[in-house]
């Protein structure tokens, strides 16, 4: 089918009372773990891991997915209403959104989030339409070396990216791959770094990983650092929601670049949504009119990035539902919902899948409308939930994420993964290590061994054949030596340039 009859297939299947409800779950869940603080959409969708595997598949993707958009909304709601943002991408808000709320302009703030995120959820959605089918006949044509490229290639460059260091962001990622190893080995069917433990035999559970090293290890954190307590914002009315026609306006061609901007990093490796919306207010300040006002409560400030965050968010999809690759952890926890049930993802998907494919698809749409109902008419109960104390959280995450822990296999050995990967996760965030790269890692690393395998295959042991077997793969690979070794460059230069200089030079 082509791509105007997919859509209308998915928004039947979206429609039906069970994916109406998986999405509306899934933007609610969303927003609620964006706004409480010590978690992100990575800690949430774990959370609800397990409890979507008792369901068809496209429950658990359309309800990681609303998660995923609602939270990157959420957390800007925080940086507007206490300059405190929730997580990266949320950053900029507070440039501009704190700024209009002590100007008295919150509700107006709020209101422009709200419908830019929906607005450039809208663009977002269209673009993916209209990329998804070349992107699928782009990757019809890849073989095992292509695959191979991407998916360790593309998680070196992730990981480079994603570490403040080269070994911040390469130790967790070798870490995850090296996890990915423990079980059964599909090629020989013997048993690797199991030590005896018969229940290891199964690998070891992502969502057990996820839960403890971002939800047990934020939990830690949050009783182990003290904060100070910030005071709670004024009680915006109803009519403080309505933004005046010129504060409308203004909000317009800054949701356009935004949502362009925003969309093109959901493509690529690393934090698309932070990345895109610290570009969309660097746009802003060198072609907005109003580029003088910035920083001080401009409406482009806010509109702009929010729009990026947005649509990046519906462009990373992109990359897991046709090539069956993560850029994200939290991303990486919707392919480890496809293959617990069963569901091979990658550019075979919408042919052998096509009901799953376009309902996830169409749920995109689904959920970006319901949070766009919900956000709005519910603001004075996000406020009250942002000033709850952790101290009357904490208790309830942890039995949540307990449960769901050991629901996903019932056994015990669950928990104490967690626990293991909780203590990890905490002292790896003092120490300025990269979690999703350990994340990611663990996900990509039995793809990675099994095209690795295939490919050796095909080219009878040859490394050097599969590594140049095309464009692709040398295209990749160089992306990858200049992700690793560029930073090198930089100051060899500088140390050829004072070689190359004559002594009498420098002491002028």
């Amino acid at each position: 089918m082509d791509t105007f009859e997919g859509l209308l297939y998915g928004l039947e299947l979206a429609m039906s009372p069970s994916l109406l409800l998986a999405a509306f779950v899934g933007a609610l869940a969303g927003t609620l773990i964006g706004i409480l603080p010590g978690l992100g959409p990575l800690a949430g969708a774990a959370l609800l891991l397990p409890i979507t595997f008792a369901y068809e598949p496209a429950v658990g993707l359309i309800m990681i997915a609303g998660v995923y958009i609602g939270t990157q909304f959420a957390g800007s709601m925080t940086s507007v209403l206490l300059n405190i943002p929730g997580d990266a991408q949320s950053v900029v808000a507070t440039f501009d959104g704190y700024e209009m709320m002590k100007n008295g302009r919150g509700g107006a703030a709020l209101t422009i989030m709200t419908v830019g995120s929906f607005v450039s959820g809208l663009i977002g959605f269209v673009i993916l339409l209209i990329v998804t089918p070349f992107a699928q006949g782009v990757a019809m044509s890849f073989g095992a070396a292509e695959f191979f490229a991407l998916t360790g290639g593309g998680l070196i460059v992730l990981a480079r990216i994603t570490g403040g260091s080269l070994g911040s962001g390469l130790l967790p990622m070798i870490i995850g791959v090296s996890l990915a190893t423990v079980g059964l080995d599909v090629s020989s069917s013997a048993n690797r770094f199991t030590f005896g433990i018969v229940d290891l035999s199964l690998g070891i559970a992502l969502a057990s990983v996820a839960v403890g090293l971002y939800g047990i290890s934020e939990l830690m954190l949050m009783l182990t650092q003290k904060t100070d307590k910030t005071e709670k914002p004024e009680k915006i009315r109803t009519r403080d929601l309505i933004p005046t026609r010129n504060e409308f306006r203004r909000s317009l061609t800054p949701w356009g670049r935004g949502s362009l901007i925003g969309f093109g990093f959901g493509l690529l490796p690393g934090p698309a949504a932070a990345l895109s919306t610290f570009t969309s207010y660097k746009v802003e300040q060198s072609v907005s009119k109003n580029r003088s006002k910035l920083g001080t409560g401009a409406v482009e400030g806010l509109a702009g990035p929010e729009a990026a965050n947005s649509s990046a968010t519906i462009g990373s999809i992109i990359p897991v539902l046709v090539l069956g690759i993560p850029f994200s952890g939290t991303l990486a926890l919707m392919i480890s919902a496809m293959t617990v049930q069963g569901v091979q993802p990658g550019p075979l998907l919408a042919t052998q899948r096509p009901e799953l494919f376009w309902a996830v698809i169409a749920s995109l749409l689904v959920a970006n409308v319901m949070l766009l109902l919900l956000n709005l008419p519910l603001i004075q109960v996000w406020i009250r939930l942002i000033m709850t104390p952790a101290r009357y959280m904490i208790p309830f995450i942890v039995i949540i994420a307990a449960i769901g822990a050991y629901s996903i296999n019932n056994n015990f050995l669950d928990l104490h993964i967690v626990l293991i990967t909780g203590l990890l996760g905490y002292f790896m965030r003092l120490l300025d290590f990269s979690p999703a790269s350990l994340i990611v890692g663990l996900v990509l690393g039995p793809m990675i061994e099994r095209y690795f395998v295939q490919g050796m295959v095909t080219y009878n042991g040859d490394l050097t054949g599969m590594l140049t077997a095309s464009g692709v793969s040398i295209t990749v690979w160089v992306i990858v030596a200049i992700a690793l070794f560029g930073g090198l460059l930089k100051p060899l230069w500088s140390r050829v340039k004072r070689v190359a200089t004559p002594k009498n030079m420098i002491t002028k």
